[in-house]
């Protein structure tokens, strides 16, 4: 991992050249669009030519691109219940009470987490909260499996009431490695099921086809092919984010068990190649024997390739002054989530203004966040933390003021839209509220 010292030097290494590029013009993909489409492109040009394909071939467009894309002759788009529960009932039953174990910890959180609506029958004015009335999550495929990313999408529209609700993942025509996705599906009672990956599925969900309904919202993590059509479909369709690769940061001072510390850093570094472990600790021989638990320990995991690669290339070793700085460069990195190995955890959690999800002490470490705590693991990343927050409920839910103003207030209120309605030149606003001090 690199090695950083002092706080100007660590934000400025850590808050560079983040997230991923969607403007990227690289040779790999003016050669892969080369074969699909018969000419060069940038990643903007591929990535809204397969949309438009899409578009306008529904159905044959999908199946021409699946061929060209995947060299897979797509057999069938959709999956039903049936599929769902065979699933469910092939896994073992011990994977299998894990999910539902999981799921119901994820419903919990986010029963707990849901808005109700309110009015104020005094001022006249209130709130509804609506859901969408679709909405579909994307799975990720390829390297690995995702049947944790089906619970945290689903679960929460579910709970927030969207009637009719997606999942799409890049599946091949033998479904069997993906039984684990299928079973949390129909765990989640999800209503519909699509074997779809790439921007592909994300113009199938955004424009609908003969085989895929259109939704209302799109939300779930993908590569750069999906994360750019998500940008592109918006408008058409709501989305929940653009994500980056996975980051995590761990807060540690002298009393963490660098054992602890290192296993997480390594389990965030398996993800992905681009994935970011960042250690930040007020104490270098804490930043020294976590080096050498990292060290030690990668060579052992199944995915410790990954994982090296990204340690070397993404990770990096801050070591500050003080906790004050660590959490002042925690901030300014504002991460995906923010481990704290510290003394007395708990009374710090107010110093984290900028994260996706804090986890507190050896025990609640991010591991669990990512399989079932409660709160969905789709994060906000590439520092969009300072701004946005986690997919839950409120993801797919709408706000819907309602103003029922009566007599009382009617004269006053009225009153006052007149005279700034004036002040802007817009005297027909005007003289649609004194009209109403004429008739009544």
């Amino acid at each position: 991992m690199k090695k950083v010292i002092g706080l100007e030097k660590s934000i400025n290494v850590l808050t560079t050249k983040r997230g991923i590029n969607l403007d990227s013009n690289s040779k790999s993909i003016s050669r892969f669009s080369q074969a699909i489409f018969g000419k060069e492109m940038t990643l903007l040009e591929y990535v809204n030519q397969i949309l438009e394909k899409v578009k306008a071939e529904g159905d044959k467009g999908i199946h021409d691109l699946s061929l060209k894309i995947d060299g897979e002759n797509l057999e069938r788009i959709t999956l039903d219940k049936t599929d769902l529960k065979k699933a469910y009932d092939y896994i073992p039953s011990s994977l299998r009470d894990a999910l539902e174990f999981s799921a119901s910890r994820i419903s919990k959180f986010h029963e707990r987490s849901i808005q109700g609506g309110w009015h104020d029958d005094l001022e006249g004015y209130g709130q509804r909260f609506v859901p969408v009335g679709s909405a579909a999550a994307y799975i990720p495929g390829g390297t690995a499996k995702y049947p944790s990313t089906v619970l945290m999408t689903a679960i929460p529209a579910k709970v927030s009431g969207v009637e009719d609700i997606a999942i799409t993942c890049p599946m091949p025509n033998n479904h069997s490695n993906y039984s684990s996705v299928l079973a949390a599906a129909y765990i989640a009672n999800v209503d519909h099921v699509y074997c779809l990956g790439g921007a592909q599925a994300i113009a199938a969900l955004a424009y609908g086809t003969e085989s895929v309904s259109k939704v209302d919202f799109i939300c779930g993590p993908g590569n750069i092919y999906v994360t750019l059509a998500k940008k592109l479909v918006y408008g058409d369709v709501g989305i929940d984010g653009l994500y980056g690769p996975t980051e995590t940061v761990v807060i540690a001072d002298s009393s963490a068990n660098p054992t602890l510390c290192a296993a997480d850093l390594i389990a965030q570094a398996e993800h992905d190649p681009l994935a970011r472990a960042v250690l930040i600790t007020d104490d270098p021989r804490m930043a020294e024997a976590i080096q050498e638990e990292i060290d030690r320990r990668v060579p052992m995991i199944d995915r410790s390739v990954i994982a090296k690669e990204s340690i070397e290339n993404q990770g990096v070793i801050c070591v500050v002054g003080n906790i004050d700085e660590a959490f002042t460069l925690s901030n300014a990195f504002a991460p995906e989530h923010v481990s704290l190995a510290i003394e007395n955890p708990v009374e710090f959690i107010s110093r984290i203004t900028n994260a996706g999800m804090v986890f507190t002490g050896e025990l609640s470490h991010e591991v669990l966040g990512d399989y079932g705590a409660g709160p969905s693991h789709v994060m906000p990343t590439a520092g969009t933390a300072r701004f946005n927050s986690g997919l839950g409920t409120h993801s797919f839910l709408k706000i819907m003021p309602v103003v029922s103003i009566d007599s009382n207030n009617s004269h006053e209120l009225g009153n006052a839209a007149s005279l700034i309605a004036r002040e802007e030149g817009l005297t027909g606003h005007a003289e649609a509220a004194e009209i109403r001090f004429e008739l009544n």
